[in-house]
């Protein structure tokens, strides 16, 4: 079955409702722009006070147009523009691209979601309001007044351009045409009354034109829609470069929860990104190198890179770039560097490889040095330096044969050329296979997004997250104390300290008796969530005298701290000592949902903010590549002759934390376990919080 878009992006026919003879205006372009380039299909304007527009018929109003067409413009004022949308969707216009602004941007909700309302009751789908509209180069359909189709330098590929911002996506094409990327599609959504980002990435995904996806957004409103979009995408191994603008801090519980303090919206996207397999891009200038990086369609296999440079200089500089991409600059074998030393006894041989000026008196040891590289040693993927080398007179077509045969011996071998050098000699080094940079250091980035890439479309399908049992309680729909948190998430197979609710002191001293060594008393009350800020927390107990005292001091500190606070009483839990503390939490995004964080625990995690991110649920091995990604993991596997923690141990709770937050997505604002305290065998979680949401969906 064919996509909703199709009629948008591959129509056969369209109309152009405001259009306007004059090529230069907003309703005249694209008139002009798709007769201009080709558009096989029947041109419908729609002007009512003229018989013809730029050499075609003109129609009164859509209703005189003699079929019902695969996509039409709307470029009338905002007064008309809703009646003009009514009248196509009442003649079966499958599609509507409004250019139309002055709906949600400037307040008028209610007339957006008119647009809506018809939209979906006719089935038409619609891009805009307030858009800049679309494209699609291999058809010559440019619906669209943006000054781009202009300026095509690049013939059209296998890329695919979706932005929410029309006058940046304008940018993100010319850019990307400046950078060698031959684009196809191109779509702007504007205000988003229906189709959305998230709809094209999945229109993309699925389509055969395209093999590279390049993304803009400032946010997202439809979840379900976003996952599907990339999973499909992940699914199909078509890589998402990804601009997302626009930061916020989380709102309101904050001062309650480390991990709401933590989580701002943007971590939530970084999670997502994460998750999915998407690259994230900070610039304009990352996000075309990396795209235009991937379309060539090479992904390494692994992270080993090979370097090799005519210049030592260069090439400490990219071995220094490659390390701090987490990219393997392994060092040759030595029977490999023997070799090598023996064709250039000046050379550096280790990696990177450094050709020395012999390159320039003898070229062909360029091509016996990588051939060498490749054939004898493991790597995965290959930079060569070559600065202007290819360029000079002297050495040019010696290089183009060198390396066009190279490419030939080794077409499965991702390989990317740095070097200074024309245009057209780039575009020649393009067509044998070869992405190009001026800049080893960005040379390096590409290749560390193709890695990153290649990982993920090895990894597959994610493992399913556990399955909860039907022991497991509901989250609270009011506030709870400590122990009463600790017993839900301990029936979703979260491990807890052992501990009992005292009532009063006698009971306390019974508890510890019965725990049989050193215990920990802590304030036990709904209302007093933070208990170490007025020392509502006593360690290390081991006498009766002192569990008795410690009794007494806990509920007068709770008295003066927090007057009107209710306390159930005293939680008397066994004391455990040693492991490494580590949190872990959930926080519930408006768009997303609930929301998992991992990383080191204690009363520094809101200073050290080591932490990272995962949408709700997932399986165990998204679970590892979590406690992997903090900048403190060398903590867990033992330093200073420490033992190494249970890792394994520390990613089921993470992942029976997101299958238990997910359950309860509707009840659940915040959760902090903190710290989940992680142990050479096992891991077990010394204090919780759950903040339920002040309004329970139904």
């Amino acid at each position: 079955m064919a996509h909703s878009l199709e009629p948008l992006l591959k129509p056969k026919s369209i109309a152009v409702i405001g259009a306007s003879d004059t090529p230069s205006r907003i309703g005249g372009r694209p008139l002009h722009f798709t007769k201009k380039h080709g558009f096989s299909g029947n041109i419908y304007p729609v002007n009512k006070k003229r018989e013809t527009v730029q050499g075609l018929k003109a129609y009164r109003g859509i209703k005189d147009v003699p079929e019902a067409v695969d996509s039409a413009i709307i470029s009338v004022p905002a007064a008309i523009a809703v009646d003009a949308i009514r009248e196509c969707a009442e003649c079966g216009v499958k599609s509507v691209v409004i250019f139309t602004s002055g709906f949600a941007e400037m307040g008028e909700a209610a007339a957006q979601l008119e647009i809506s309302t018809i939209a979906a009751e006719a089935g038409m789908r619609v891009v805009g309001p307030n858009c800049l509209g679309v494209f699609n180069i291999s058809q010559g359909w440019f619906g669209t007044f943006a000054n781009a189709p202009s300026m095509i330098e690049v013939a059209n590929g296998t890329a695919g351009i979706i932005s929410q911002s029309g006058a940046y996506g304008s940018h993100l094409f010319l850019a990307a045409q400046k950078r060698g990327i031959g684009t196809n599609y191109w779509v702007t959504t504007g205000n988003e009354a229906d189709v959305d980002v998230a709809e094209v990435i999945e229109y993309y995904a699925q389509t055969s034109d395209v093999d590279v996806i390049l993304a803009y957004a400032e946010g997202m409103k439809n979840a379900e829609r976003i996952y599907q979009a990339l999973e499909t995408a992940r699914e199909r191994e078509k890589p998402v470069v990804f601009m997302k603008v626009g930061t916020t801090e989380a709102g309101a519980l904050a001062a309650a929860s480390h991990t709401a303090s933590l989580a701002g919206a943007d971590a939530v996207y970084e999670a997502l990104f994460r998750q999915y397999g998407v690259y994230r891009a900070e610039t304009t200038e990352e996000l075309v190198d990396v795209a235009y990086a991937c379309q060539f369609g090479r992904f390494p296999a692994g992270n080993k890179i090979s370097l090799q440079t005519i210049s030592g200089g260069v090439g400490v500089q990219m071995a220094d770039a490659s390390i701090k991409r987490d990219l393997d600059v392994a060092p040759l074998p030595d029977s490999v560097q023997k070799k090598l030393k023996a064709m250039i006894p000046y050379a550096g041989v280790n990696n990177p490889v450094d050709f020395t000026a012999q390159a320039l008196n003898d070229p062909d040891l360029m091509e016996k040095n990588v051939s060498l590289t490749v054939d004898e040693a493991d790597y995965d993927s290959h930079i060569i330096y070559m600065a202007s080398v290819p360029e000079s007179p002297f050495t040019k077509d010696v290089c183009i044969k060198i390396f066009g045969g190279l490419k030939e011996k080794y077409s499965d071998e991702p390989m990317i050329m740095s070097m200074q050098a024309s245009a057209e000699l780039v575009r020649t080094y393009e067509k044998m296979g070869y992405p190009c940079f001026d800049d080893p250091s960005l040379a390096v980035r590409a290749m560390a997004a193709l890695t990153r890439f290649g990982e993920i479309y090895r990894r597959g399908r994610p493992d399913e997250p556990p399955a909860l049992s039907a022991h497991t309680l509901p989250a609270p729909t009011s506030q709870v104390a400590e122990h009463k948190a600790k017993a839900i998430l301990g029936s979703a197979g979260i491990p807890v300290a052992r501990e009992k609710l005292a009532a009063d002191a006698d009971s306390a001293v019974k508890i510890w008796r019965d725990i049989q060594g050193p215990v920990v008393l802590k304030v036990a009350s709904p209302d007093i969530l933070h208990k170490t800020d007025f020392g509502g927390v006593l360690l290390d107990l081991e006498t009766e005298a002192t569990v008795r005292d410690g009794y007494a001091t806990l509920v007068q500190r709770a008295a003066d701290a927090a007057p009107g606070a209710r306390v159930d009483g005293v939680i008397v839990a066994e004391m455990i000592s040693g492991g490494v503390e580590t949190v872990m939490g959930v926080v519930s995004d408006p768009v997303f949902g609930p929301t998992v964080m991992f990383g080191l625990g204690g009363v520094l995690v809101e200073v050290l903010k080591d932490v990272t991110f995962r949408l709700a649920p997932f399986g165990t091995d998204e679970a590892h590549r979590m406690i992997d990604e903090i900048q403190g993991r060398a903590i867990l596997d033992g330093v200073r002759g420490a033992a190494p923690m249970d890792i394994d141990a520390l990613a089921d709770g993470l992942a029976r934390l997101s299958a238990f937050a997910a359950k309860n997505a509707d009840v659940i604002e915040t959760i902090d376990v903190n710290p989940f305290l992680a142990l050479p065998n096992g891991a077990i979680a010394l204090d919780a919080l759950i903040v339920p949401k002040k309004v329970v969906r139904p």
